[in-house]
């Protein structure tokens, strides 16, 4: 008998039944720590790195701890993965020592490749493509503080074209959250298509409503929820900084807006931030932030994440 692996590459691998049981067990993890604490015993996770992170790296080695389990971290900078040895090999051989494998890799064909060879569940730390561990964890933040997803309205301003904003729109169409990204016009800072047609074929079931826009200020109107990330990322050159920050500067998270979304809306970023760019200071340090909320929801979510490619909820 065949016995299908769980994954979690993007977060359309799950139904809307399984990442709403996602979120309310990690919200359960984080209450009741003690009665999660041997679910992974004798469990090894393996933790591959191709890009670095504070936040990914010390959420899932700590959250596989308080599981009971064990994580190895390994940086592909000293490894033959991809170079020297195939993908094929690196899942094959690592399949036979781990129970679980999670990658934070830059194209998402490499973590599909991955998945296609473990015998293992695997979880997408991130690619290029998407980032399903930091939503469910921002979808976390937000039912803690809003109580409810479905029905709220998210705006995303910045980077469209990215992995967080594809993740989100994944998110919110599972979960009925209506969801409106403002990003510069172009094709290269738009959301994939293929992303927001997918997206939309599921809201069609959850009756999430998903806006693409080029003005930030129609996209903050009455949102809930206002998030934003980095102008910078990890595979983008320092050279470029420059050009982009002019792109981007009238997509900024200001006071101006959000005095456009509702009464105690919240302010969301998955880190690092650099305020006066992305966002003012006095926003991401103020009372509607909820960034380091969001952080630490990294650990219960990936731990819940763990708990459910191994078949333990």
């Amino acid at each position: 008998m065949i016995v299908l692996k769980r994954n979690l590459l993007r977060l359309t691998d799950l139904t809307s039944e399984e990442l709403t049981r996602i979120i309310d067990i990690s919200i359960d993890i984080k209450k009741n720590k003690e009665k999660y604490s041997e679910k992974l015993k004798g469990k090894t996770l393996l933790m591959i790195f191709a890009k670095p992170s504070l936040r990914t790296r010390v959420s899932f080695e700590t959250g596989m701890t308080k599981l009971g389990g064990h994580a190895i971290y390994y940086d592909t900078s000293n490894s033959p993965m991809g170079k020297g040895e195939t993908i094929h090999d690196t899942a094959k051989c690592a399949s036979r020592y781990v129970d679980i494998i999670s990658a934070r890799l830059f194209e998402h064909s490499d973590i599909e490749k991955l998945e296609e060879h473990s015998d293992v569940p695997v979880i997408n730390m991130l690619t290029n493509l998407t980032h399903p561990c930091q939503i469910v964890a921002d979808l976390m933040t937000i039912k803690e503080k809003k109580e409810k997803l479905n029905g709220l309205k998210l705006a995303f301003l910045g980077d469209g074209n990215n992995n967080v904003t594809h993740s989100l729109i994944y998110g919110c169409s599972l979960v009925g959250m209506d969801i409106s990204v403002a990003s510069p016009a172009g094709e290269k800072y738009s959301p994939k298509p293929e992303v927001i047609n997918e997206a939309r074929k599921i809201a069609k079931n959850t009756g999430s409503v998903i806006k693409i826009t080029t003005d930030p200020e129609e996209a903050a109107k009455k949102a809930d929820i206002i998030a934003t990330d980095t102008w910078m990322s990890y595979h983008i050159p320092e050279g470029k900084k420059e050009k982009r920050v002019k792109i981007f500067k009238p997509f900024q998270v200001n006071k101006e807006i959000m005095d456009l979304a509702n009464n105690n809306a919240i302010f969301m970023h998955c880190l690092p931030a650099y305020r006066g760019f992305e966002m003012t200071k006095e926003i991401i340090d103020g009372p509607n932030s909820v960034v380091f909320d969001e952080a630490e929801n990294r650990m219960w979510t990936e731990m819940a994440i763990m708990l459910f490619v191994m078949k333990k909820i």
